[in-house]
């Protein structure tokens, strides 16, 4: 009887255990998932509830006008003691209206109409997505069809660079209160720092729906579905982002997204209308025009009138930013600069309210800090600019705001800072801003103030150590 040897079986079986293991490689390897595309967010804006809560609806034809004289006309909504609540846009001159209306900057939803919005990428890319949202929305909201394309100016799109949107297959979508959708990937090659028209049917007309904040730049709305029209035909003009809340684009897998996060001085309030003057639209600039940065989307998420620790317009940064900071394509840095309202509220010699000290606005950096942090998000605060002459300023709020901005100075809790005080101040009297930078309200800057403020942000707080 031939007996095998002991170790000549266990070699066998070694070597058995071996192929069975490549083969279970080989196996898996042919099923494996693909590689997951990169998503990387070129636009935001953040959203808010209608008009601060308030009930709105939206004349669409003819265009809204101011009434005739003599007329009780219902008020913008009051802006209280926070002077950094966007103005309402006058009304054009030559319009007619049968009955007193909203102005449009304070109008959000539509029944049986189409929105064509325009917005300003940062980054490019072969492929893009949007996402529509009814975060604050009391019911839900009907997305009737969808289209996107490059912009040629005013309401006039590139019917070549165009594509309809899609959700799951479907050109039509309801989302539920307090929801958003992300449509489908739409191979739409759009180019970095070019204008994308984003039109959308909404059939029916929600009672209370969301805005974003101010646009800056000018939108517009037709009755009827026109999603896909090279051009629309009369349309009334907006001035407020309402229901898109972002556009991401399929980028290399070194790309990311840097979030600009605050109040009205981020969104850009009194920049020019069209002219993408904020100072997230020049860093965005800057950093295209740097090989080593060209890879970097800005997403400019200030609201106006927006708080650290209290809700105002729109709900506080704390409570905010898990929906307009995390929940972004893509982040990898966040750049603050919010407080000024909690100061000006807090010490307004007018009327105090919402009393903070400068320890708890910093406890409430640090909160922020620290949620970033556990994403891997590195986290930069810009200094508070100048305020005196403000509405709301007094010398005790400027003591707080110069607190404030000594942390951000010095403190090493955070990856870094960005100096938009001393960018943007007046060397002879360092508590205002220098004049050529002031828009007038010696609270929010002009075109040439947010130019500074986009100019001071080193470009290597950007630039990943090899």
């Amino acid at each position: 009887m031939n007996c095998i040897p002991t170790y000549a079986l266990r070699r066998a079986a070694v070597r058995s255990a071996a192929l069975l293991l490549a083969s279970s490689f080989v196996t898996a390897a042919m099923y494996a998932a693909p590689p997951a595309d990169h998503w990387v967010g070129t636009w935001a804006a953040p959203p808010t509830a209608a008009n601060n809560g308030r009930r709105a609806t939206l004349t669409v034809a003819p265009p809204i006008v101011a009434p005739p004289a003599g007329t009780n006309t219902p008020a913008a909504p009051p802006q209280g003691p926070n002077p950094t609540a966007a103005p309402a846009q006058p009304a054009p001159a030559n319009a007619t209206t049968s009955r007193p209306s909203r102005p449009a900057a304070y109008v959000y939803g539509a029944a049986d109409a189409t929105i064509r919005e325009i917005v300003h990428v940062s980054i490019g890319g072969p492929q893009l997505r949007v996402v529509f949202t009814n975060e604050f929305g009391t019911e839900p909201l009907t997305i009737g069809a969808a289209h996107v394309a490059v912009s040629e100016g005013g309401s006039t799109i590139n019917l070549v660079s165009a594509s309809g949107l899609t959700f799951g297959g479907r050109t039509q979508v309801v989302i539920p209160p307090g929801a958003l959708v992300v449509s489908d990937p739409a191979s739409v090659n759009i180019p970095a720092g070019s204008d994308l028209a984003i039109s959308f049917f909404l059939p029916e007309q929600p009672i209370q729906q969301l805005s974003q904040s101010g646009a800056n730049h000018t939108g517009y709305i037709v009755a009827g579905n026109s999603v896909g029209a090279k051009t629309l035909e009369n349309p009334t003009e907006i001035r407020r982002w309402a229901f898109v809340k972002a556009v991401d684009v399929k980028a290399p897998a070194k790309a990311g997204a840097i979030v600009a996060f605050g109040d009205s001085i981020t969104e850009g309030v009194f920049s020019t209308v069209d002219k993408d003057a904020r100072w997230p639209d020049e860093l965005a600039r800057r950093l295209l025009a740097d090989k080593r940065t060209a890879n970097l989307g800005v997403l400019n998420l200030g609201i106006s009138g927006n708080r650290i620790l209290h809700d105002n317009a729109g709900p506080s940064a704390l409570a905010r930013f898990d929906r307009d900071v995390i929940a972004q394509a893509g982040v990898k840095y966040l750049i603050v600069i919010e407080a000024i309202n909690d100061i000006g509220t807090s010490y307004d010699p007018r009327r105090p309210h919402d009393v903070v000290t400068a320890d708890d606005l910093i406890a409430g950096y640090v909160q922020l800090t620290e949620r970033a942090h556990i994403h891997g998000i590195k986290v930069y605060f810009g200094t508070l600019t100048p305020y005196t002459g403000a509405g709301y300023m007094s010398p005790a709020g400027e003591q707080v705001r110069q607190t404030v901005n000594q942390w951000i100075r010095s403190s090493n809790q955070i990856d870094g800072f960005i100096d938009f005080d001393k960018a943007t101040r007046d060397p002879a009297n360092p508590a205002m801003f220098l004049p050529a930078y002031d828009h007038g309200d010696h609270l929010h800057p002009g075109d040439a103030g947010y130019k500074a403020m986009g100019d001071a942000i080193d470009l290597n707080l950007f630039v990943e150590k090899k």
